[in-house]
């Protein structure tokens, strides 16, 4: 028994390493982000054509997930499409700037960290509705 208990410790302990790793790279972090269980599309605004995928939010900036690499240092203009009530869609335009472009862990696909430059107030709202959403918020108490 205490054999079995010690093999089951060793198997535990790198587990727990890795962990607490990723635990400290979300902490290190100097601007909270927000993963998406899935991707909205990410469009061109001016030829309204997609281009990739929001693959994370903050107030400043998104990461955009593409089949092609992003040219660092320009400016791009965003369109996101956000399903609305009613089979409507709402419409959000940003201008950004690609800080970094590398290669996603999925093949053929590149990562993309922009940061917004001119955002409209509906941008700032879509980052609060999804945080609330994606949190762990205590549910009220039943009568």
């Amino acid at each position: 028994m205490l054999a079995m208990q010690t093999r089951s410790e060793a198997l535990v302990r790198p587990c727990l390493r890795v962990l607490r790793s990723e635990f400290s790279m979300f902490t290190d972090r100097r601007i909270e982000r927000h993963q998406l269980p899935y991707f909205l599309r990410v469009f061109n605004s001016i030829t309204d054509k997609p281009i990739g995928f929001l693959g994370n939010v903050s107030e400043d900036g998104l990461m955009l997930i593409s089949q092609l690499p992003m040219m660092i240092g320009a400016d791009f203009d965003l369109r996101l499409k956000i399903p609305a009530s009613g089979g409507l869609l709402q419409v959000i335009d940003v201008r950004a700037c690609c800080l970094w472009c590398h290669e996603d862990a999925n093949p053929h696909h590149y990562d993309a960290g922009f940061s917004l430059q001119r955002a409209p107030p509906e941008y700032g709202q879509l980052v609060s509705a999804l945080r609330q959403y994606f949190s762990f918020q205590p549910l009220p108490a039943s009568a």
